[in-house]
């Protein structure tokens, strides 16, 4: 979502490391710089002035002046300044007497029972008994689409036709209360825009069973007009927290930097994509180093330790350093990328160099380049996969032909695979042997 914004400060900041002293003429001109880059973003006109008067202020004083690398030091205030704006990142919260009321709002289309299946499954993996509520009796299919959410994570759906939602809610609680459920998520019903009713509903949901949490589902590819939505709804009904959804979408994103200022809701959750895994506790300072080019090291280890197998990781590992790895190896490989999530966004979370090498990259290229280096390993036999050494010329063209591909892409996948098997083992001769850590094994 921040790609445009994360190339336009990376020019920024390039222009401010090539000099070895910086005077106010040019921390005026990189600001000038910044401030169009966020508001093409669709970053808050106020949101800005304050951002870059503050950025600025920093930037001109003794600070940045006795740095050694006054470039960087703009950097890094541009870094601090902007995880301010992000606002303090604030947990669930799950204290008081069971079970608690979390209760999703939004307008439709801002994909509230998705966001409810997704925590339904975060917080099942926490440890607690969850319960799903559908208090959305009104828009076709909502019902059903949150009944089949609940049977895909085995979360209990509670619904009875007839029933209004505020009733539903207190029925769903005193049954939850009864089955020994620690959690309930509410998936209350939404409207086209905001409306009497629709408030006036989700008050006397409120009144009737009290949620510790009242999340406001938006979605953030709707730009400024995500504020607009968040400060109707507070006016309302007393908000604890934001979910962000669709933050892996194309738009410009500036809502997801301007709507914890504007309207002073914390944002607590982040929705990367479709799948009920793609979601993320919101951390400004994860997210700020996204924006800055600087990647997500932090959510990259969290994705690769929630995919990888940590046995088959260190059996890999010790493969690699010996030189010895088969094409099956790097096929189980990348099924275990493949689980860590879409490609574009792991390669967005890479950080400095390799994060800009990555984004020259379309994500499309590179899901396209690994789906026929899938191909290509799948179209072998298995005893060819274990022993590569056997691909001659007439295997490679009935690869080719399987596969759907040349037989210049199986030689070019042959080469990188060779190519592969000789760093590890230069690697090895180095004395690289804390290396199967890197891979999430042991040793």
């Amino acid at each position: 979502m921040f790609e445009n914004l994360t190339q336009r400060l990376e020019e920024v900041f390039k222009g401010l490391r090539r000099r070895g002293k910086l005077n106010e003429s040019d921390v005026d001109a990189a600001m000038r710089e910044v401030r169009l880059a966020l508001l093409e973003a669709d970053v808050n006109y106020g949101v800005v002035k304050d951002f870059v008067a503050r950025v600025r202020e920093r930037s001109v004083g003794a600070e940045v002046s006795r740095a050694l690398n006054p470039g960087q030091q703009v950097i890094k205030i541009v870094n601090e300044e902007l995880i301010a704006t992000l606002g303090e990142p604030e947990r669930l919260n799950l204290v008081g007497q069971r079970p608690l009321v979390i209760m999703l709002v939004g307008l439709q289309g801002a994909g509230k029972t998705t966001a409810a299946g997704k925590l339904a499954r975060l917080l099942r993996s926490q440890g607690e008994r969850v319960m799903l509520v559908a208090c959305d009796p009104y828009r076709p299919a909502a019902v059903q689409q949150l009944q089949t959410l609940g049977e895909k994570l085995g979360v209990p759906v509670a619904y009875e036709q007839g029933v209004l939602p505020p009733q539903m809610a207190h029925l769903a609680l005193e049954q939850a209360r009864k089955g020994g459920y620690s959690v309930i998520l509410l998936d209350t019903a939404g409207r086209s825009q905001l409306d009497n009713a629709l408030m006036d509903e989700l008050r006397a949901i409120q009144q009737r069973v009290s949620p510790v949490e009242i999340l406001l589902v938006v979605d953030a590819m709707i730009g400024q007009e995500a504020v607009n939505i968040a400060k109707g709804f507070r006016e309302v009904i007393s908000l604890t927290g934001l979910f962000l959804t669709k933050m892996e979408g194309d738009a410009r994103g500036g809502a997801a930097i301007s709507i914890r200022s504007v309207t002073g809701v914390p944002i607590k959750f982040l929705g990367t994509g479709e799948a009920l895994d793609a979601v993320e506790v919101y951390d400004p300072g994860r997210l700020s180093s996204r924006i800055l080019g600087m990647g997500d090291i932090i959510g990259l280890i969290e994705k690769a330790e929630t995919a990888y197998d940590e046995n088959v990781a260190r059996d890999q590992a010790e493969k690699m350093l010996a030189g010895d790895f088969s094409l099956q190896d790097f096929a189980d490989q990348l099924r275990q990328i493949r689980r860590m999530g879409p490609l574009g966004q792991i390669l967005e979370m890479l950080p400095g160099g390799m994060g800009q090498m990555a984004r020259q990259i379309s994500p499309q290229d590179a899901e396209r380049s690994l789906k026929m280096t899938e191909a290509i390993i799948s179209s072998m036999t298995p005893k060819e996969r274990r022993h590569p050494d056997l691909l001659n010329a007439s295997r490679r063209r009935r690869i080719a032909r399987g596969s759907g591909t040349d037989v210049q892409d199986v030689n070019r996948l042959m080469k990188q695979f060779r190519d592969a098997q000789r760093m590890f083992k230069q690697l090895k001769k180095s004395g690289m042997r804390g290396l199967p850590r890197m891979f999430g094994g042991g040793g």
